[in-house]
């Protein structure tokens, strides 16, 4: 079952680290493009990932193609696709040992969260981290 109540998503959000950013945005007016800014200023490292702008730099971070190019233990996969296409996201974060995924706003599919859950991985939907984060008093990450 995805994390729900208030403590397990800040729980989830202070043991993380490194986030992997699917659909990262180099166009500044993009939700996923201010989401990472606004992650990256609270501490956390948030590696982009978007097989259209692979090889540039968004924020001081080198945008990959896909999670398998990251050589760095990643803690969560923060996922900006729709419902539909988040379930390959998913299999990727699997795939690529993540230890959570977190759907976006509006970001809902029961079968990829399931497969996640099954694998092992911790799961939030339909949130943002962004708006989480402050809401829960999360501290700034050193």
């Amino acid at each position: 079952m995805p994390l729900t109540t208030d403590a397990e998503i800040k729980a989830l959000l202070e043991e993380t680290r490194t986030i992997a950013l699917i659909g990262a945005s180099d166009r500044p007016d993009r939700p996923s493009n201010q989401v990472m800014r606004t992650l990256q200023h609270h501490g956390y490292r948030v590696i982009p990932i978007n097989p259209q702008i692979t090889g540039e730099h968004l924020h001081g971070e080198f945008v990959f193609r896909d999670l398998s190019q990251i050589g760095d233990p990643i803690d969560l996969v923060d996922i900006f696709r729709n419902s539909a296409a988040a379930g390959d996201a998913v299999d990727e974060a699997i795939a690529a040992g993540a230890k959570a995924v977190w759907l976006q706003l509006g970001v809902v599919n029961e079968a990829a969260a399931a497969r996640a859950e099954a694998a092992g991985l911790k799961v939030v939907m339909d949130r943002c981290p962004a708006i989480e984060i402050p809401r829960l008093g999360v501290a700034p990450r050193a």
